[in-house]
């Protein structure tokens, strides 16, 4: 089915241009998506790196810095006459404003340690149970949740004179339209959401002693907010991964993806969060999606680890691009020492090589010398890691996995994708490699009516011909590591 103002046969539909704003955690850009005869074509208008600034110990993103160069993409936008514009980034993150609407402090980073010791804290007075089941969300340090309760223990003055909490999209996009809103898919990465009623988790958000009253109204994906430079301000899936999925070309009920970048997430989509003691055992979470759908999904901590890798090697004089770091770890030898992705002491920037050597030592491993070794280790883990995810979804919704979508930055990765494959024994379809792009541009497109509905839109991104098949290989060897690293970390 075509959306009511398409084109009918011989005719040539005048093309509609939006613009995606996409802010992850190491570099953000500012995107044209282009519709016109029923096809998609996106364009890089200006792409920035986003580098976090230390002072005194606190680790801090640097806001205005990503404001100014936000403001450049738009300005170089604008020759295009888009019709809208959208914002999306990462989750848990957020920034505080005071009575007149004024930044109080840069945003904290979520790698910051300010929450060491506070996750135990607030789970040993409220009860993992109590706090799962008004939220959802899976159980991580780095959640708004626990940064909050940081400065409820601090007797924090800014949280004394905070006026609203904005996630930093929605900051972005109060900065855009001067409207206070928290978009719902973001709103639920703070695991201050409570899923059943819509509405902000009050009876938790009143046991951790924060005001209730900073807690702005929630929106839903496919607002507009406002205008901003004569361009209209749709607010999409305002977290990123609720972009990216909204652009996985699935075409049955029975497919899984995974939206691969500095963080792997690994999900299915369901049209009601699952929260009962078996997702509350595996710690699965529930965010919201685009469409009356929930994202019932893992974070696994993804190619951070290659990310820091690479920037250590970097610093000690081996510069190497990703693709030529992928070229080496295939020609490692295969499968000859595993790591949990999810280990704490990945999670802080830092010597990642020397933790992974650590790791492999202290489990009794072949410890990798070679930087090739070295990746391909940290790749073939995360395949692992992946279908022990896949296993524990299909156990929790009942439904088969029959194939794999593997879409972001991630998908560009041949060794990481075949090893999916190898690793869960389903195809894995790659690709595209801008889901978040297109899936900020298309919930846009939606709201301005030249879309029709969340499955229109997926079926424009499968005809851009841009995925990659990649079928399972070696299924005895990879079973057998499989075993082995349920028993090194899971035992």
């Amino acid at each position: 089915m075509r959306p009511a103002n398409w084109p009918h046969a011989g005719e040539t539909m005048a093309r509609r241009t939006v613009l995606a704003i996409d802010l992850g955690a190491e570099s953000g850009r500012v995107m044209a998506v282009h519709l016109g005869d029923a096809t998609l074509t996106v364009e890089e208008l200006h792409r920035f790196a986003n580098v976090p600034v230390q002072v005194h110990a606190t680790l801090y993103w640097d806001i205005l810095q990503l404001w100014r160069q936000i403001q450049q993409g738009i300005e170089l936008g604008r020759r295009l006459q888009p019709a809208s514009l959208g914002v999306d980034a990462w989750g848990v993150d957020f920034a505080l404003l005071d009575a007149q609407g004024e930044l109080i402090g840069n945003p904290v980073h979520y790698r910051d340690r300010r929450t060491a010791g506070v996750f135990e804290r607030v789970v040993e007075r409220c009860g993992r149970a109590w706090i799962f089941e008004q939220t959802g969300i899976q159980f991580m340090p780095i959640n708004t949740l626990y940064q909050l309760a940081s400065l409820v223990e601090r007797d924090a003055p800014q949280l004394r004179i905070a006026h609203t909490l904005l996630t930093i999209p929605d900051l972005i996009n109060y900065w855009l339209t001067g409207v206070r809103v928290c978009e719902f898919t973001n709103a639920t990465t703070t695991q201050l959401f409570d899923p059943r009623r819509h509405a902000w988790a009050d009876a938790l958000i009143a046991a951790l002693g924060l005001p209730r009253t900073i807690f702005a109204p929630i929106v839903a994906p496919g607002t507009r907010l406002g205008s901003y430079a004569d361009i209209a301000v749709i607010a999409p899936a305002c977290h990123d991964t609720g972009s990216a999925v909204a652009a996985v070309p699935m075409t049955t009920p029975r497919a899984a993806y995974i939206s691969s970048g500095t963080w792997s997430l690994v999900g299915v989509e369901v049209r009601a969060p699952v929260i009962n003691a078996a997702a509350l055992a595996a710690n699965v979470t529930n965010e919201g999606g685009v469409g009356d759908r929930y994202r019932l999904l893992k974070n696994v901590m993804g190619l951070w680890i290659v990310q820091q890798c690479r920037a250590t090697w970097a610093a000690q004089g081996h510069t190497y691009s990703y693709a030529e770091l992928t070229q080496l770890a295939q020609s490692a030898p295969p499968l000859q020492a595993l790591i949990d992705p999810d280990d704490a002491r990945f999670l802080p920037p830092g010597d990642h090589p020397a933790l992974i050597q650590e790791l492999c030592a202290a489990t009794g491993q072949p410890v990798p010398q070679s930087h090739g070794a070295i990746v391909r280790c940290v790749l073939e883990s995360l395949a692992l890691a992946y279908r022990e995810v896949l296993a524990t979804l299909a156990t929790l919704t009942g439904q088969p996995i029959e194939v794999v979508h593997l879409v972001g930055g991630g998908c560009r990765n041949t060794a990481l994708c075949q090893f999916t494959a190898d690793a869960t024994g389903l195809p894995v379809i790659a690709g595209p490699a801008e889901a978040t792009v297109l899936g900020n541009a298309l919930v846009q497109l939606i709201a301005l009516g030249e879309v029709r509905d969340l499955s229109e839109a997926r079926r424009l991104v499968a005809q851009m011909d841009e995925q990659q098949r990649y079928e399972p290989r070696a299924q005895e060897d990879w079973e057998t590591a499989y075993r082995r690293f349920r028993t090194l970390y899971r035992s």
